[in-house]
C-alpha cells in the first residue's frame, strides 16, 4: 500500500515539475525578440569607413614552464595535487614496456608495482598526494645527445 501511495505521489511531483518548466519555457518565448525581417538583397559590396576602428587585442597566453605543463598532464582536476589514481591513469604508454617476465603480456599487477613503486618514491612526506615539488622529483633525465661525427 505504501508504495502506491508512493508511487503517486512521485507521478503527481514529476507532473507539477513538468508544467512548471513548461510554463517558465512558453514565457521566456513569449518574451523573445521577434524574428528580424528580411532586407532586400543587397546589390554589391558592402562599404564601411574603418579609418579610426581597432578590433580587441588578441588574448595573452601564459607561459608554463617545462616542469608545469608536464605537471599538469598528471594533474587532471587542477588541484595542484597528483593522487595516485591520476598517476596511475596517464601511464598507458609505459603499460606497454613494462613486461617483466618477457613473454609479451603485461598483467595489471606488473604494471601497477612499478607504478606504485614510483609514486611512493617521490612522496617524501606519505601523505598519499604528490606536491609540485615532490612531482619535479619524477621528471625522466635528458637524454644525452650525441656529439657530430662530421
Amino acid at each position: 500500500m505504501n508504495r502506491i501511495v508512493l508511487g503517486a505521489f512521485i507521478a503527481m511531483l514529476l507532473l507539477g515539475v513538468g508544467l512548471f518548466w513548461l510554463q517558465g519555457r512558453a514565457q521566456v518565448e513569449r518574451g523573445a525578440p521577434p524574428p528580424p525581417v528580411a532586407a532586400a538583397t543587397p546589390t554589391g559590396l558592402p562599404s564601411a569607413d574603418i579609418a579610426g576602428l581597432r578590433g580587441p587585442e588578441p588574448p595573452e597566453a601564459s607561459e608554463l614552464t617545462r616542469e608545469q605543463q608536464r605537471f599538469y598532464r598528471y594533474d587532471r582536476n587542477r588541484d595542484q595535487r597528483i593522487t595516485r589514481d591520476e598517476m596511475l591513469s596517464t601511464r598507458t604508454a609505459a603499460f606497454r614496456a613494462l613486461d617483466k617476465d618477457g613473454n609479451n603480456l603485461l598483467t595489471f599487477e606488473e604494471w601497477a608495482v612499478t607504478t606504485v613503486d614510483r609514486f611512493e618514491k617521490a612522496d617524501a612526506n606519505g601523505d598519499g598526494e604528490l606536491s609540485p615539488a615532490e612531482f619535479a622529483t619524477t621528471a625522466p633525465k635528458p637524454a644525452a645527445t650525441p656529439k657530430c661525427k662530421c
